[in-house]
């Protein structure tokens, strides 16, 4: 029987290559003699997966036959490791996205998704960076959509400024109506905009009205309580993402620290998917 980590390359190589299929981008070099960008891809779900530094994975993945045999190279056409670290850069964020979507895909989602918040330190930055940058914020605020039924992570955003829940939500969910019929929020998404926009798209809003009035506290009864109730499984997500693979970021430089959230995503939503 395949071990997991075994199903696991398979499953993120073939998401890789119909994501480098259906959207080709410059993940390798633009020259067109580096290696394809689905085994960079690949190589990445692989590191985070395995909580690998860049050289560590490319010494490791080089003595695992089986792996070779997934990525098609032999124990010495590996990347070298700062060949690894330049695709993670030069790969746009709406490949991570897209491998995001499709991870999520494999759990089988259903239609009930549910908003939420959390913060995930930088402390790997050093303070010299974080001086000269003029970035002295030590933590990423993270808003995440998360499907009720398989826990699985169907959207990401990160921020180093911390914008209010309403812009936040506003910007995750629109984006993902065709997916919901329902979706979960506490008060800090509390905006008739964005439920107005979600009744417009066929999306049910289920969330609580800060009490200012009284009848706040009608709409609030009007809510269904066993949907709202799911909420907690975007907390869940969450704790068990920080559980797994900790509550720091590793990259000192911010965009690379936007994309390894969503690769992280990526990672746990297929694991997600390899236990069911």
């Amino acid at each position: 029987m395949p071990t997991l980590l075994f199903r696991f390359v398979k499953q993120a190589a073939s998401l890789a290559q119909k994501r480098c299929a259906a959207s080709p981008t410059a993940v390798s070099k633009r020259a067109g003699h580096g290696y394809p960008g689905w085994k960079h891809l690949t190589l990445h779900c692989l590191r985070i997966h395995m909580e690998a530094t860049y050289r560590e994975i490319v010494d490791w993945a080089s003595e695992m036959d089986r792996v070779r045999a997934v990525l098609q190279l032999a124990r010495t056409a590996f990347p070298a490791p700062s060949t690894l670290c330049r695709s993670f850069d030069r790969a746009p964020m709406g490949v991570w996205r897209g491998l995001l979507q499709a991870t999520a895909e494999k759990c089988d989602p259903g239609s009930h998704g549910a908003l939420d918040a959390t913060f995930f330190d930088r402390e790997a930055a050093s303070s010299h960076y974080r001086h000269r940058s003029d970035r002295h914020i030590r933590t990423l605020k993270t808003t995440a959509l998360v499907d009720t039924d398989s826990c699985a992570i169907l959207d990401i955003h990160c921020s180093a400024h911390w914008p209010h829940d309403t812009q936040v939500g506003r910007r995750v969910a629109l984006r993902n109506t065709d997916r919901l019929e329902s979706l979960a929020g506490d008060k800090g998404y509390d905006d008739q905009s964005l439920r107005d926009a979600l009744r417009a798209e066929g999306v049910r809003p289920l969330i609580r009205h800060r009490l200012f009035a009284h009848y706040d506290h009608a709409h609030n009864a009007r809510l269904d309580s066993e949907l709202y109730g799911q909420r907690w499984m975007a907390e869940t997500a969450f704790s068990a993402i920080k559980r797994r693979f900790g509550a720091a970021v590793g990259p000192s430089v911010w965009y690379r620290e936007f994309r390894e959230l969503v690769l992280t995503a990526a990672v746990y939503n297929l694991e997600q998917a390899l236990k069911q």
